[in-house]
Formats: structure tokens, sequence, C-alpha cells
């Protein structure tokens, strides 16, 4: 169903180039599927010669894409992403992919801290949680998922290392969010992803939770690939990566609880693991 992006849709209105950069060159695009490439002034190179072995989907979180792409492109935001996924299916490039774009900001994912120099930012127009969070239109989530999948072959991009903004700066991000369709994207062979256990009364982990099974769980979301210490004190920080966690894997209730479906499905999650990665807890 979202395997392919008709060549119709990619192109609707102008496209909104901010000014400053009206005249940049240009450069060839990494993708076939990329209709405009706006070029940002926000790059550099990837740490040691690093290749990338992730993605990082975001939101743009913007009123518009107008906005979006200024902020994005121009020099002095010290923000940047490699593509840019409209409502419309259209996808816009903005750095090359063997570059460093500044999209993961302070994050970490499975001990790494410098995520901008071993993954592939990608912006996904869309108000967020600020502007009354809509949903993803079908036409850019089959964008997405074609995007996704040309990287996944282009880098051979583990599916557990496609993760969301929120998963690896849960502290400071949100986006894409609870209404971002994961499960799409993994019926179509991106991202690792399983049904989420459903949400049953009973006994939960919760901010002031202390214990052995506290650290069993902050053990558990590190394994994944949080970064989280195990304390076995349910604190502030911890409360932080549950939510993320059920941003994106049990969306259905996004409250920062460690409730009995929260548990499951990370357990769930880790048994489903390739064998390499369940094993050592990296790449």
């Amino acid at each position: 169903m979202f395997a392919s992006v008709s060549p119709d849709i990619k192109r609707r209105r102008p496209l909104p180039v901010p000014k400053a950069i009206v005249g940049m060159p240009t450069f060839v695009p990494d993708s076939s599927l990329v209709s405009d490439t706006v070029p940002s002034l926000n790059f550099g190179d990837r740490a040691k010669g690093r290749q990338p072995d992730m993605i990082v989907l975001h939101y743009t979180g913007m009123p518009d894409v107008e906005g979006a792409l200024a902020r994005l492109c121009t020099s002095g935001t010290e923000v940047s992403a490699h593509y840019v996924v409209l409502e419309d299916g259209r996808v816009v490039q903005c750095v090359q992919e063997s570059k460093r774009a500044w999209h993961a900001g302070v994050a970490s994912w499975a001990g790494e801290e410098d995520i901008n120099s071993c993954s592939i930012g990608i912006e996904i127009v869309n108000r967020g949680h600020d502007w009354g969070y809509p949903a993803f239109p079908l036409r850019q989530v089959a964008a997405v998922i074609a995007l996704c999948r040309g990287i996944i072959h282009r880098r051979d991009i583990p599916a557990h290392r496609i993760v969301g903004h929120s998963d690896v700066a849960p502290a400071r991000k949100k986006d894409p969010g609870e209404k971002f369709p994961w499960h799409s994207l993994a019926d179509s062979g991106v991202g690792h992803w399983i049904r989420p256990a459903p949400i049953v009364a009973g006994e939960v982990l919760k901010t002031g939770s202390e214990g052995d099974d506290v650290r069993a769980l902050q053990q558990s979301l590190a394994r994944y690939g949080y970064g989280i210490k195990a304390t076995g004190k349910f604190d502030t920080a911890t409360m932080e990566v549950v939510t993320a966690f059920q941003r994106h894997f049990r969306p259905a209730k996004v409250d920062g609880i460690a409730d009995q479906s929260t548990l499951t499905t990370l357990h769930a999650l880790l048994d489903s693991l390739p064998a390499q990665k369940a094993s050592n807890g990296i790449r």
C-alpha cells in the first residue's frame, strides 16, 4: 500500500525556496525520489569518516513549510536535515547523505552521542504538538516509506536503528509523535515494531517507584538503545524515556507510566531483535 509514490503528486505548487539560498549551487540527489534540491548552509563532515547506519525521523513542528525550509536551510539557524518530506509526497533534499546534517542536537542511542555523524535525518512536514498536531497524510507516509527503503538498501540500515527524534532525545523532543504510523512503516519493511500488548489494569512502575523492578526496566530500555542509567529509582529521566518509548511503540496511551502493556511490549521487542544486537546491546 505504501511501497511507492505516484509521480503525479511530486509537484503540486511551487516550492517555497528561502530567498537567502536562491542561486546557490545544487548537487546531484542521492535518491531518485527527490523532486527538488534546496541546499542548506548548515552541515559539516561526519566525525572520523563515520558512515551513517541509522535513520532519525522528525516532524518540522512549524506552522508551514515555508518557515520550516527557511529554518533548515538558512545560515545561522544551526539546524538542517538531509531530507524534507512534504504533505503532498514531494521529497526535498537539503544536505547530501555523505555530509553531517544538524538535526539531532544533544542526543544518544546505543551508547553513541554524536547521532548527527552516524545518522541520516528526515524531516516530515507536520505542525506538531504545539500547532494542533494533524494526522500524517497517506501520500506523505508513502513517500517516507519509499525514501527510507532506498536509504536502507544503499546504507544497509538495521531495522532497530530507524528511530524517532524523541527516542534519541527523550528529555527534549516529542517528534514525530504518537500519531506517526510506525506500524505502516514496519509493514513495508521499514523499522522494528511489533503490535503493542493490550492495556490492562494491574501493577505499575511510576515516578517515585524504587527497587529491582525499576532497575530491570531501566536496563531493558538501555539494552534497546535508550540513553538511561540503571539507578533503581524511577526519576524524571526514566519517566521521559518511558514516555518516548510509548510514543513510538505503545501510542494508545502516552503517560510515562510503565504499566504491564508497556513492559510486555518492551520485552517482546527485545526478544525479536537480531541475535547480535540482543546479545551485546550494540550495533
